[in-house]
């Protein structure tokens, strides 16, 4: 059981450094929007490369945040179904849902998104506005990379619906943003 502890412990932290990385770019965000709005307001100079980084960010921000809400049950599910149920219950759930559901998904998301990258490298893909950024694969590239991660908090969240089947651990102790957020 202790294999399963420290697995489940790994996951964790791997999942609440995507939270992390998540969080560092969602500040870098809104430092960007205030120099955007100063520039534009204040001094009358409009940057597109640097506005376009706002949505590159912010693509960060919401694709690195997935694997963390998975890890503090943060993350959207019916909890019609779910609330004032056993942890045994809600163990399965999640153990069903991440076996069944998250990972074949993240499989997906990596395949298919794999194939978007990789037609804006081979295209040399950048924006169509002057001043814009350019390499455009690097942005789209996150979305296979953050499957990855995905299907990391996925086999996390199995681990640990499997910590509480075995009572070793309960789900109110999980959640909530542990100060990250």
């Amino acid at each position: 059981m202790r294999w399963l502890i420290a697995v489940d412990d790994g996951l964790g932290a791997v999942s609440r450094a995507c939270g992390w990385v998540a969080s560092v770019a969602f500040v870098l965000m809104m430092l960007n929007v205030f120099y955007d709005v100063v520039a534009r307001y204040a001094f009358n100079e409009v940057s597109i490369g640097m506005q376009e980084l706002e949505w590159h960010l912010y693509a960060v921000v919401f694709l690195m945040g997935i694997p963390y809400a998975m890890r503090t049950d943060g993350h959207v599910r019916v909890d019609v179904l779910y609330a004032g149920r056993s942890e045994a219950f809600k163990a399965w759930v999640n153990l069903v849902g991440a076996l069944f559901f998250a990972l074949p998904i993240a499989a997906m998301i990596a395949w298919l998104g794999w194939g978007y990258m990789l037609d804006a490298y081979y295209m040399g893909e950048g924006s169509g506005d002057p001043g814009g950024l350019p390499y455009r694969f690097i942005v789209k590239g996150l979305i296979p990379f953050s499957s990855f991660w995905l299907a990391v908090a996925s086999v996390g969240m199995a681990t640990f619906a499997l910590r509480v089947l075995v009572k070793e651990s309960a789900y109110d102790e999980q959640t909530g943003a542990g100060g990250l957020a």
